[in-house]
């Protein structure tokens, strides 16, 4: 995140802005890494012991045959929702500060281009690649927001990849074995399935649900921008040839990433639709 801090002022440029900026997205991203586990309480030394914890509860509360989470998997659960809230949180913040940083980078790059001396030609290269750099880390800050709003709409879904990675220890392996052997009956003959495995189909089809929902709108706002940008374009006379190039590919890389988006709300359409081929598949290592 210490690119940008070293550029020239540009027309229009603030730098006393664009450290802050940079310094405060640099400090985001540190938090991102460090602070969700401390915002989210919880007495797990780190993730072997939330691994431990989770298969230990996952094992009992299955062998209860109850349809709710026993008290000790649900504790892990809801700490898992506040993690993911905390990441969604902070990853939010870091995406605004990245977006308005990358528009004060380009806006400068934009407004150099009437000269063509060698020093402001460098000057533009380095505001070009700054605001592509921004763009590309607010691109994955927009994807951390998307799956920590998912991971926090379906905690007890979004825990099971730590249950079944490098799964041992025949307690645990034996329940994996049953709740495949299960779905595969449901998938096969249409049978009921226990409560405790209904409520995971409830949660995985929730988890599901809820990308289509979040991709959605984030395609909707992504193509609306993608639009807008573009009529932005089409109004900009052509002597502004860096204004045009920078409108042009903020409407190719908006418009470009909506696309992704609906087809990941088609995607996950069709698993929350018929989610027990997918669960299976997902228990089988398939997914």
């Amino acid at each position: 995140m210490n690119v940008p801090a070293a550029l020239p002022r540009g027309e229009g440029l603030s730098g006393r802005l664009l450290a802050v900026l940079t310094i405060l997205a640099a400090g985001l991203v540190a938090a991102f890494v460090a602070a969700p586990r401390v915002l989210a309480g919880g007495d797990f030394g780190g993730r072997a012991d939330l691994v431990e914890a989770l298969r230990g509860s996952f094992v009992a509360s299955w062998n209860s045959g109850a349809a709710d989470p026993a008290p000790d998997l649900q504790r892990v659960v809801d700490y898992w929702l506040r993690y993911h809230l905390a990441k969604a949180a902070i990853a939010a913040i870091l995406l605004a500060v990245l977006i308005a940083l990358a528009v004060r980078v380009l806006t400068a790059f934009a407004r150099t281009g009437g000269s063509t001396a060698k020093g402001s030609t460098a000057r533009g290269v380095l505001l070009c690649g700054s605001g592509a750099l921004a763009l590309t880390l607010a691109a994955g800050s927009l994807l951390a927001v998307v799956a920590n709003l998912q991971g926090a709409a379906a905690p007890y879904a979004s825990l099971l990849p730590m249950v079944t990675d490098g799964a041992n220890g025949a307690p645990l392996t034996g329940v994996l074995d049953q709740i495949r052997q299960q779905l595969t009956t449901a998938q096969n003959t249409g049978a009921a399935t226990s409560p405790a495995l209904e409520t995971m189909i409830d949660d995985f089809v929730r988890y599901h649900a809820a990308m289509v929902a979040i991709a959605a709108v984030t395609a909707a706002i992504l193509l609306a921008a993608a639009a807008l940008l573009g009529r932005r374009y089409a109004r900009t006379a052509r002597p502004e040839r860096r204004t045009r190039r920078v409108l042009a590919a903020g409407a190719a890389l908006t418009g470009l990433l909506g696309i992704v988006f609906v087809v990941v709300a088609v995607a996950n359409t069709t698993v929350a639709t018929d989610p027990v081929p997918a669960l299976l598949a997902f228990f089988e290592g398939g997914l």
